[in-house]
C-alpha cells in the first residue's frame, strides 16, 4: 500500500479572540518569516492546549508537533476529549485553514463533512449544490450527473432535492452533505462528529458505505468520534490526541481506545466547577457530582441491585428567573455505548421553577446496570435551550450484585442492562 497522506511536525498556533495579530509589527515579521523560510517568530509563544486550566498567555497551540502517515484503504480513527484538537486537524487535512508550522502531502482528491453547514451554499438546492460539490473536486458535469441518483437514493431525501437546503433540517442536512461526500469518487474521505446529528439507521448506513470505500475500493478514511464502540468496529489504527499533541501515536484501535479511556478515569475526578470544556449559555451551571448510597453517604463504588443517588450540584448565574428546567444524565460505557438517558422531563416533568443555588438529585431505587466503568455525561436545559453541558464529567465504577434478590449475583457477562422479569410455566 502507498502512502496518501504525510503529516510531518504540524503545529497550529492561535491567538485567542483574534483572527490576526492586530499588530501590523506581527503581521509584517510573520511574513518575512515566511516568505524567507524562517521560523515563526512568535511560534515560541503561547502555551498547551489545556482547556481544564487558566491561561496566563493570549497564544495557544492548537496543536503542536504532529506526525502520521496513513496508507491507501485505510480507515484511521482520531481520537480525544473536546479541545483536543481533533477538529483542528482536520481542518488544516481539508485545507480548510493552514497550519503555522510543518508540512502536509497528500495524494488524491479529498471530501471532507466537518460540521452541518460546511460544503453547502444556503441559497441553492440540494440538485445544484450536488454539482457545485462535484465542481470543486475537479469532476465533470457528465461524471456528477451519472452519480445523482445514487446520491439522491442515498440520502433518502428525495422530494426535497429541489427545495434550497437553507430550509433542510439538521438531519436532513447531515444525509445529503455524507451523500455528497461519499459518492463523488475522493480518494480521501474526512468525516468529523457530525454523523451524531443523523438517526440510528442512517449512521449504519454510513459506517457500512466508509467500510466499503475502504476495503472494496481502496480509499482513505479519516474519522472523529466520541463513540468508541463504533471506533474499534470501523478503524484500523487511531491516533489519541491530548491536549493539541500526541498522546498515543497511530496504532492499533482496541490499544488506543484502551488508553483513553484509561486516561479519561483520571480526569473523571476534576471538581466540575473548573471544567472550561464545556458548552451552553451557562445561566445555569453545574458545579459538582457525588454519588450516594440511601444513607446519604458518598460512595465510589456502586453494586447492581442497589439504590443510589446521584447528586449534582447547580449554581444560576446572571439568571433573575430560572424557570422551566430540564436536567439530563446520559449513561455510556467505557467504550461509548449508549446504556441510558436519566431525565426529569422523561420521567416525570421538567422543574417549573429553582432557587438560585442548590441540588439536582437524581434517585435509582434499584440500579439496573452491570459491573463495569461508565461515563456519565451532564446536561441542563431553561425553556429548552442549552445552558451548561459537560461531556465525560464523570466516570463512576459499578460492581455486580444481587439484583433479583436470589442470593446470586449476576455477572457481567454479555449485558449491560438488568431488568425486573419473572417467567412461569403453563401459564
Amino acid at each position: 500500500m502507498s502512502t496518501v497522506i504525510k503529516v510531518e511536525d504540524i503545529s497550529k498556533l492561535y491567538k485567542l479572540g483574534i483572527v490576526s495579530s492586530k499588530s501590523i509589527v506581527q503581521d509584517v515579521n510573520r511574513f518575512i518569516a515566511r516568505i524567507t523560510n524562517k521560523e515563526d517568530p512568535f511560534s515560541k509563544l503561547g502555551e498547551i492546549n489545556d482547556r481544564t486550566v487558566k491561561r496566563n498567555s493570549d497564544y495557544v497551540w492548537a496543536l503542536k508537533d504532529i506526525n502520521f502517515e496513513v496508507k491507501d484503504g485505510e480507515i484511521l480513527g482520531i481520537i480525544g476529549k473536546n479541545g483536543a484538537g481533533k477538529s483542528t486537524l482536520l481542518k488544516i487535512l481539508s485545507r480548510v485553514t493552514s497550519p503555522t508550522k510543518g508540512n502536509i502531502k497528500i495524494k488524491g482528491r479529498v471530501a471532507s463533512l466537518l460540521e452541518v453547514g460546511t460544503g453547502f451554499h444556503q441559497e441553492l438546492t440540494g440538485r445544484e449544490n450536488i454539482f457545485l460539490n462535484g465542481s470543486i473536486l475537479g469532476m465533470t458535469r457528465a461524471e456528477i450527473k451519472s452519480k445523482f441518483e445514487e446520491i439522491v437514493e442515498f440520502s433518502g431525501i428525495g422530494s426535497y432535492i429541489d427545495t434550497p437546503v437553507k430550509r433542510y433540517s439538521s438531519g436532513m442536512y447531515v444525509r445529503l452533505a455524507f451523500a455528497v461526500a461519499a459518492h463523488l469518487d475522493p480518494e480521501i474521505l474526512i468525516v468529523d462528529e457530525v454523523l451524531a446529528v443523523g438517526d440510528a439507521e442512517f449512521q449504519k448506513k454510513c459506517l457500512g458505505k466508509m467500510q466499503n470505500v475502504s476495503q472494496n475500493e481502496g480509499r482513505t478514511v479519516l474519522f472523529v468520534s466520541h463513540n468508541m464502540a463504533i471506533m474499534s468496529k470501523l478503524c484500523n489504527n487511531v491516533i489519541v490526541l491530548k491536549n493539541g499533541q500526541v498522546d498515543f501515536p497511530k496504532g492499533p484501535s482496541d490499544e488506543g481506545i484502551q488508553h483513553y479511556i484509561l486516561e479519561r478515569k483520571e480526569k473523571a475526578e476534576i471538581n466540575l466547577s473548573k471544567r472550561t470544556d464545556r458548552t451552553g449559555e451557562g445561566k445555569v451551571r453545574l458545579t459538582d457530582f457525588a454519588m450516594m448510597n440511601d444513607r446519604n453517604e458518598k460512595i465510589d463504588i456502586a453494586i447492581s441491585g442497589q439504590k443510589v443517588k446521584f447528586r449534582i450540584h447547580y449554581e444560576c448565574i446572571e439568571n433573575p428567573d430560572p424557570r422551566n428546567i430540564t436536567v439530563a444524565i446520559a449513561v455510556s460505557r467505557s467504550d461509548g455505548f449508549l446504556v441510558t438517558v436519566l431525565g426529569n422531563d422523561i420521567s416525570s416533568r421538567g422543574f417549573d421553577s429553582i432557587s438560585q443555588e442548590g441540588y439536582f438529585t437524581c434517585v435509582l431505587n434499584k440500579l439496573p446496570i452491570t459491573s463495569g466503568s461508565y461515563l456519565l455525561n451532564l446536561i441542563v436545559y431553561q425553556n429548552g435551550t442549552r445552558q451548561d453541558w459537560i461531556q465525560e464529567a464523570v466516570t463512576i465504577t459499578v460492581e455486580d450484585g444481587d439484583f433479583y434478590n436470589t442470593g446470586k449475583i449476576v455477572p457481567s457477562t454479555h449485558r449491560s442492562v438488568l431488568l425486573e422479569h419473572e417467567w412461569s410455566l403453563n401459564d
